[in-house]
C-alpha cells in the first residue's frame, strides 16, 4: 500500500551506505550541514515562530547548536578565541544555570534579531573554528557530545517546526509527497522468561551519561509485542468509548483529559492526520504517533496489557544491537518522516525507528550515577523528576543516533514528538 512521505531538500546530506565516516571531522560535517539543509525550505518568519512553551524556533536550533560549540569547545579550548557576539549566549543557552542568565524559554520566538541569515554566518565562522579542534584526541570525548547534542536538535527542529505549521490554518507544507511502499509490520509476540539482566550502556562507543553505569535488573517472565500498535487500533479504541471511560485512566490523566479537551492523539482532524507534507489521510496501518504517556497507558490498559518497562525493551533489543564498529553514521532522517515504517536506524531490528515507544519506567538514575564534571553535568542528571523514559527511536531520529540503551525522556502529558507504543504483558 503506498504510503505518503516527504520529499527531502535537494541537498540533503547523504553519507555512503556501506561505510562510516573515517574521523570526527566528516561527523561533525555532516551534522552541521544537516541541520541548515533542514532550514532551507522555511522563511525567514517559518525560522522564528515558536508555537508553544515546549517547542522552539528553528532559528534558536541553529544558534543554540553553535552557542553549545563556541562555548564548551572554542571558548574553553582554543587559544586567543573570541566569541562572536558576547550579548548573544544571553539569546542561545539553554539551561545552563553554570553558563549564566539567559532569555525565558517562553520567549524564545521573540528574538527576531539576529536574522536566520546572521545566524547561518555565525555557524560558518565556528565551523572554521573548530577545523583546529576536531583532530585533538584529547577533546574527542566532548565533540563527541557535540555531535550527539545537535543530532538531538536535529529532531527538536523537525518536530517543533511541525507544530507550528499545524497551527497554521492553511495547513502548509515543509516539502512535498511522494509515494512509496510501508513494509507491513509482523504480528506476534517476543517472549523472554526473565531472570538478571544487564541494563545500560556496555560498549566502548559514545553514550549519554544517563546511559549507564551498567548494572543488574531482576526480569520476571513477560512477552514484548512485534509490532506497535496502529491507526486502527487507535480508531477502535476511539469508537469503543476509550477517550470517555474513567476506568481505563489515571487519576491525573483523567483530569488532564478534562482540562486539555483532549479526544484524540495529536494532529487527527477526521480521518486525516497533520504531517510535514501538510494534511493528510491516515493509514490504518500505521503505528499511531503525537500520544502522551497517558494515553498509551489508557490504551494498554483496555488493550488488556500493559507497557513494558525500560528494562524489559532493553533486554530484548539488546540482541539487534551491532558491534560499533558494524553501524554508520546516515544523516539522512528528515527523507522518512511521517512514513509509516521508514528505514530503521543501521545496526538495530525491529524495535526501532517509527516513533519512540512509552515505557511504564520513571526517568530515574541508575545506580552509582554521578552527573559529569562541570556544565555539561546539566545535561542529563537535572531532569530526573517527574518524566518517563521513552525507548526505540523514531522516523525523525538521526539514523545511527539510537541504540538500546538510549533512554529518551519525556513528561506524561507531552505529545508533540513522534511518540507511541508497543504492548507488553506478563507470562
Amino acid at each position: 500500500m503506498p504510503q505518503s512521505i516527504t520529499r527531502p531538500p535537494s541537498n540533503y546530506p547523504q553519507t555512503d551506505s556501506s561505510v562510516g565516516p573515517a574521523s570526527l571531522r566528516e561527523r561533525f560535517a555532516a551534522t552541521r550541514h544537516l541541520t541548515e539543509a533542514l532550514l532551507e525550505p522555511l522563511s525567514e518568519a517559518d525560522a522564528t515562530i515558536q508555537s508553544m512553551e515546549d517547542a522552539s524556533p528553528a532559528k534558536w536550533h541553529a544558534a543554540h547548536t553553535t552557542w553549545f560549540w563556541e562555548t564548551f569547545l572554542l571558548r574553553d579550548n582554543l587559544p586567543g578565541y573570541r566569541l562572536y557576539d558576547e550579548s548573544w549566549p544571553f539569546l542561545f543557552n539553554s539551561y545552563y544555570e553554570s553558563e549564566g542568565s539567559r532569555i525565558a524559554r517562553r520567549q524564545r520566538g521573540l528574538v527576531t534579531r539576529p536574522t536566520l541569515a546572521e545566524v547561518l554566518e555565525w555557524r560558518r565562522h565556528v565551523n572554521e573554528a573548530m577545523e583546529t579542534l576536531l583532530g585533538d584526541d584529547s577533546l574527542a570525548d566532548l565533540i563527541e557530545l557535540g555531535i550527539a547534542h545537535e543530532e538531538q536538535h536535529i529532531e527538536l527542529l523537525l518536530t517543533d517546526i511541525k507544530h507550528a505549521f499545524s497551527k497554521n490554518p492553511l495547513g502548509p507544507a515543509m516539502w512535498d509527497r511522494r509515494e512509496d511502499e510501508r513494509p507491513a509490520q509482523v504480528d506476534g509476540w517476543i517472549s523472554h522468561p526473565g531472570g538478571i539482566a544487564r541494563i545500560g550502556n556496555q560498549s566502548s562507543g559514545f553514550a549519554f551519561d544517563n546511559e549507564g553505569p551498567a548494572h543488574r535488573s531482576l526480569l520476571e517472565p513477560f512477552a514484548l509485542s512485534r509490532r506497535l500498535v496502529t491507526n486502527g487500533e487507535w480508531d477502535e479504541f476511539i469508537a469503543d468509548g476509550g477517550y470517555r471511560d474513567h476506568r481505563l485512566w489515571l487519576s491525573d490523566a483523567w483530569a488532564w483529559l478534562d482540562r486539555c479537551n483532549v479526544s484524540a492523539p495529536l494532529y487527527w482532524r477526521g480521518d486525516e492526520h497533520f504531517t510535514h507534507t501538510g494534511w493528510q489521510v491516515r493509514d490504518p496501518d500505521a503505528p499511531v504517533a503525537h500520544i502522551s504517556y497517558y494515553e498509551a497507558d489508557a490504551f494498554a490498559s483496555w488493550a488488556g496489557c500493559r507497557l513494558p518497562t525500560e528494562f524489559e525493551w532493553e533486554a530484548v533489543a539488546r540482541g539487534q544491537d551491532k558491534p560499533d564498529s558494524e553501524q554508520r553514521f546516515d544523516a539522512s532522517a528528515g527523507n522518512q518522516l511521517d512514513k509509516a515504517a521508514p528505514p530503521r536506524p543501521v545496526g538495530t531490528g525491529e524495535l526501532f525507528g517509527d516513533v519512540w515507544q512509552f515505557t511504564r519506567s520513571a526517568y530515574l538514575p541508575y545506580p552509582r550515577f554521578k552527573s559529569a564534571e562541570g556544565a555539561v553535568g546539566e545535561y542529563n542528571g537535572k531532569f530526573m523528576a517527574g518524566q518517563w523514559v521513552l525507548k526505540g527511536a523514531s522516523c525523525a531520529t538521526v539514523r545511527g543516533h539510537s541504540r538500546s540503551s538510549y533512554r529518551n525522556f519525556f513528561y506524561p502529558q507531552q505529545r508533540w514528538q513522534f511518540t507511541g507504543l508497543r504492548l507488553a504483558k506478563d507470562i
